[in-house]
């Protein structure tokens, strides 16, 4: 989980530089020239580092200089206030391939309900479009006080209690089906994913 969060956090720097620096000054056009900055400093550490750079992290370096361009060249910040839309367009869009969540669920669960997991995927990547559409919504108001929480409380809330969401439902649904079926429980206890 750790991982997790050291991703996540590596994948969003420039917009958590963003926020932070805007939060501490106000100052729009300040935070977006440090946050393309920091995006580019990010990138070449990296390969100072030697490591191996996905797609998303190109992607993410291109978005923060085209866009964080457009709102310094404009003084309009809206062009960077849209850039998390893009990002969760682009996740809800990988997250459309059927059984894309089955390789990070325990086996117990890919064992036992591989179709509520499939859904789930689904589900996960209706909430990223909706989240997408949230943020140019809010963008486009221009209201970087709304942005902000959006982005920072409302976005990352939403995935929270989604992810809660789905850990409690598939713990009961799991829970149900093995006692549901002794045929799977008995398999189950042979493969060592549940106490004999």
């Amino acid at each position: 989980m750790k991982d997790v969060f050291a991703r996540l956090a590596t994948d969003f720097f420039s917009t958590i530089v963003f926020l932070a620096l805007y939060f501490i000054t106000g100052d729009v056009l300040l935070a977006t020239a440090v946050a393309i900055a920091g995006a580019i400093a990010q990138v070449i550490w990296s390969r100072i580092k030697g490591e191996q750079l996905s797609f998303m992290t190109w992607a993410s370096l291109g978005l923060v200089i085209m866009l964080g361009s457009a709102t310094l060249l404009t003084s309009d910040p809206r062009f960077v206030l849209a850039k998390p839309s893009i990002a969760h367009f682009a996740i809800g869009t990988i997250m459309l391939k059927r059984g894309w969540m089955l390789r990070y669920m325990p086996p117990i669960v890919t064992e036992t309900i591989p179709e509520y997991v499939t859904a789930a995927g689904y589900a996960w990547a209706g909430l990223m479009f909706a989240l997408g559409a949230g943020v140019i919504a809010v963008a486009s108001t221009g209201d970087m006080k709304l942005w902000a929480m959006y982005v920072s409380v409302v976005a990352i809330g939403a995935k929270l209690a989604a992810f809660a969401v789905q850990y409690v439902a598939f713990r009961i649904l799991v829970t149900s089906r093995i006692r549901a079926a002794p045929e799977l429980q008995a398999r189950l206890k042979a493969q060592g994913l549940i106490a004999r």
